[in-house]
């Protein structure tokens, strides 16, 4: 198995909300990180100016990429958790 990488994202206060209380599982991302299954990511709430200091820390299970006839863009992915 390869070395997982731990991503550092912001989200948005709205968004977190969603993440935190469980009806969100995904992300919708520039794929610029090769986000890959096994990653760990942290999703640091950020209300535009300044981390609130909340976060959320869990690992990647499923990648979408290179996708574009359902609509994912090139470039993007969505990874769920």
């Amino acid at each position: 198995m390869e070395d997982c990488i731990k991503h550092d994202l912001k989200i948005l206060p709205k968004y977190f909300e969603q993440v935190v209380s469980g009806k969100k599982t995904f992300e919708l991302r520039k794929n610029d990180r090769d986000f890959r299954v096994n990653d760990m990511f942290v999703l640091r709430e950020w209300d535009g100016e300044k981390y609130t200091g909340r976060k959320f820390i869990q690992s990647i299970s499923y990648v979408l990429k290179d996708c574009p006839e359902y609509g994912l863009a090139p470039g993007y992915c969505i990874f769920c958790w």
